[in-house]
């Protein structure tokens, strides 16, 4: 659809979902994923910088849609009166004003009562001759003697070029530069086009850029994650302390968790997905039942020790035991979630990346939970008893 837009000249486009679209619309007021916005006074300023921003932002890899607010374009009608020559006739300034206003926007003349309503009626020249700028000009201008006098006259009336639109944003003028980013991850499109604008425009003093979108929210929500992340390992560390009173044996179950890191960044880079805001989340989930199938492992070797099992019987058994349970946890999650991993429709690019990263992790932890944790449990036992 892009490829048969693309060949098509004078339109703007943009491609979104029905859900995305509104987050997106709600995040920066804007329906595509990212928006650039420049910040400053003068509106052909903001104008003339923008256009050199988005032909450096066209050249960046992965940019497509790209499209830069029209603040200007819209054609005004400006009637500047002549104060010398209306002078020579007697007429002041409101009196060329008023025959304006009644021409072109119209004025009540009289009144229609119908039942217990009434209505105004209004007198203004028809719409071919409001919008004739010849028309404009013949308008007569009555004199205190009571001659008629074209309004060209008496005053200089064009048309001009000026603002379509003006857009602001905590009390400054802004313009956007919107565009949608595919084949790349948006941290790295947004890392280069700064760098690339930094180098390629010069911005007058009082003109500034920020970044908005999916890309203000990512980092938003990245920075809490920042903290959520760590806070949740914590307080896993702590529950598994608490459970099996060795920091070991804890630390041997938290071992899960860099292992079903690399299973969920390898499920994203072979499915060709970047990190986002439910990818971030997917991990989450996944350290959670990561976790879960360690300790089910390890709380079942610790118990069989406590029984008086040999360290090697212990180990066998308990891996024998909890082989049915660890694979069955593994096997729910993947199979629950592989719907969403091969969604397509409404909500797909928020489901698909969260799937896969739980999918992808679940692989390589269960690995782990089942071959490396029996093989190194010993090891970790024997420190725990020389403490």
């Amino acid at each position: 659809m892009r490829e048969s837009l693309e060949s098509i000249a004078g339109i703007t486009f943009g491609f979104s979902q029905p859900i995305q679209c509104r987050i997106d619309e709600l995040l920066a007021g804007t329906r595509a994923q990212l928006i650039l916005k420049l910040f400053g006074e003068d509106i052909e300023v903001l104008s003339e910088k923008s256009a050199e921003i988005a032909k450096v932002l066209s050249t960046v890899k992965g940019g497509t849609d790209l499209n830069a607010e029209k603040i200007t374009g819209q054609p005004y009608l400006t009637v500047n009166i002549n104060r010398a020559k209306i002078a020579r006739y007697g007429l002041n300034i409101s009196d060329v004003q008023k025959v304006i206003e009644i021409a072109v926007a119209g004025k009540a003349a009289s009144q229609l009562f119908e039942e217990n309503r009434s209505f105004d009626i209004s007198v203004r020249l028809p719409e071919e001759k409001r919008n004739s700028l010849e028309a404009i000009k013949n308008l007569m201008i009555t004199t205190k003697t009571g001659i008629n006098v074209p309004l060209e006259q008496l005053a200089e009336v064009e048309m001009i070029e000026g603002p379509a639109q003006i857009s602001r944003q905590d009390g400054v003028r802004r313009i956007g530069i919107e565009m949608n980013v595919t084949g790349r991850d948006m941290g790295g499109f947004v890392a280069e086009a700064k760098q690339k604008i930094k180098e390629q425009v010069k911005l007058p003093a009082g003109y500034y850029l920020t970044w908005g979108g999916q890309f203000e929210n990512q980092q938003r929500a990245m920075n809490k994650l920042m903290i959520i992340g760590p806070v949740a390992v914590g307080l896993i560390l702590l529950l598994l302390y608490i459970t099996f009173r060795s920091i070991r044996l804890a630390l041997l179950v938290i071992c899960n968790l860099p292992f079903a890191l690399i299973g969920g960044v390898f499920a994203l880079f072979m499915s060709g997905q970047y990190l986002s805001v439910p990818a971030s989340v997917g991990f989450v989930v996944l350290f959670g039942v990561a976790v879960l199938n360690g300790l089910v492992l390890v709380s079942r070797i610790s118990q069989l020790r406590d029984e008086g099992f040999g360290l090697q019987e212990a180990i066998r058994k308990g891996s024998l035991d909890r082989l049915r349970p660890v694979l069955m946890t593994a096997s729910i999650a993947i199979f629950s979630l592989m719907p969403m991993l091969l969604a397509s429709g409404t909500g797909s690019e928020i489901q698909k990346p969260l799937a896969t990263v739980v999918v992808g992790g679940l692989i390589t932890s269960t690995m782990l939970t089942l071959l490396i944790i029996p093989a190194v449990y010993g090891w970790f036992e024997k420190r725990k008893v020389e403490m």
